[in-house]
């Protein structure tokens, strides 16, 4: 039984979309979607960072009435804007390798500003970067005013500097931190608390001038900390420079590339996945000194990634894979952003800067199931003239269950079939 141009729609891309034809050639339209630029295409009306900062510093000096914003409503249009991606883009693994990155490099409007600028973080600092070198999206993050204001990176001060010493203002290490264990190393490098301090001490002066005609990153002489720096045993200069040198270092450094590798393999091939599915990434990474497009190649050519349906979805994938397969006209779908928060997995929320899981334990349990299977009968209601044995066939194909088939062709009406279909468990799983 051939599964792969199945696998290769559910387990590489988002799942289905109505009635377009499966790939021919799956490595091979996988590959295609590796190569060039993203095809995605946003309104012009979009905020750049510059415009989210400047809204942002407007309203930092109104003393607007609660629920009052000026953030909100151009946050919610990126949110609509990229959420809807997700539903109609013709190279779904190319977007699924922007949230599985943009997920790896988890800002969260749960922090106080970003939700200014997250939208455009995606779109600038993530989005062109998702097969290039892994070096070009690390800078880009770590410059990103979203970032900087998520891990607060701007209260960051070199104590010796004259900021520190005039204002007796000092470090603050979550950017630091958090890019060491969680962005490139992991703490499986072995690093040190002095490690996280040094980097901490490179990092100051990386902050943002709200003020500027076109806010955006500034490096603050004035802020940071003196002198030559040391981390994992390499001395790095003072200066910008120090940042930028420091930042190439981590992102070749073996222990990053096997943890890179280990991410992108636990997201596409199985929770726990094998040493050797991990090595395969890992070698990708290694012998093009980071070329993400590279690792992805890597992942698609190894025969653990062609064994069906070992990965949960996530709400996200779940809710993505749902409303692809309806393929609904736009005035008829359900805000994705909407549906997602009530699946629990609210976009661009994710509680911690790890983001979120995509572990099937954090997404089984029974209340979470029970979402699930309330909001597909919900959209179920429209299936409109579809026949959902077709739709059954179109999602999954060789993978539909024979159980699933005959309990919807025993259902009492078609509304309950889809629904029946969204709820089995080959369903539940890419």
């Amino acid at each position: 039984m051939d599964t792969s141009a199945t696998q290769a729609v559910i387990r590489f891309g988002l799942g289905q979309r109505g009635a377009e034809p499966l790939p021919a050639n799956p490595q091979a339209w996988l590959s295609a979607q590796l190569t060039g630029p993203d095809p995605a295409q946003f309104a012009p009306t979009l905020p750049t960072v510059a415009d989210g900062l400047i809204l942002l510093h407007e309203q930092n000096k109104l003393h607007l009435p609660p629920g009052s914003s000026l953030v909100q409503p151009v946050l919610q249009e990126d949110m609509a804007a990229q959420a809807a991606e997700l539903l109609t883009t013709a190279a779904p693994f190319r977007e699924r390798l922007v949230w599985f990155w943009a997920n790896h490099f988890t800002v969260s409007i749960r922090q106080s500003g970003t939700g200014a600028v997250v939208g455009p973080y995606v779109r600038e600092a993530i989005r062109p970067n998702v097969t290039g070198p892994f070096f070009a999206m690390l800078l880009a993050v770590m410059r990103h005013p979203a970032m900087i204001l998520y891990l607060e990176n701007d209260a960051s001060v070199g104590p010796n500097s004259p900021v520190g010493l005039r204002d007796h203002l000092g470090l603050n290490e979550n950017l630091a931190r958090e890019c060491l264990e969680l962005h490139t190393l992991s703490p499986a490098a072995g690093y040190s608390q002095q490690d996280v301090t040094e980097f901490a001490k490179i990092l100051t002066g990386w902050t943002i001038d709200l003020k500027a005609a076109q806010p955006g990153f500034r490096f603050l002489e004035e802020a940071h900390e003196p002198g030559e720096k040391t981390l994992l045993g390499q001395t790095f200069p003072p200066g910008e420079v120090g940042g930028l040198m420091a930042l190439d270092f981590l992102a070749s450094h073996p222990a990053t590339h096997r943890h890179l590798a280990r991410q992108i393999a636990a997201h596409f091939v199985a929770d726990d996945p094998a040493p050797d599915a991990v090595a395969a990434v890992e070698g990708a990474l290694r012998d093009t000194r980071g070329n993400l497009g590279a690792a992805a190649g890597a992942l698609i050519t190894l025969p653990a990634s062609w064994t069906p349906l070992t990965k949960f979805r996530t709400p996200m994938d779940y809710a993505v894979a749902a409303l692809r397969l309806l393929d609904l006209p736009e005035d008829q779908r359900p805000p994705l952003p909407h549906v997602m928060a009530g699946l629990g997995q609210p976009l661009w929320n994710a509680p911690l800067p790890n983001g979120w899981s995509d572990q099937a334990s954090d997404w089984a349990a029974p209340d979470a199931m029970m979402r699930r299977i309330d909001w597909s009968y919900g959209i179920a209601g429209h299936l409109g003239a579809q026949d959902p044995m077709v739709l059954a066939d179109a999602a999954l194909g060789p993978l539909l269950r024979p159980a699933t088939t005959d309990q919807m062709r025993h259902a009492g009406s078609r509304r309950d079939a889809l629904t029946l279909l969204f709820s089995s468990p080959e369903f539940q799983r890419r």
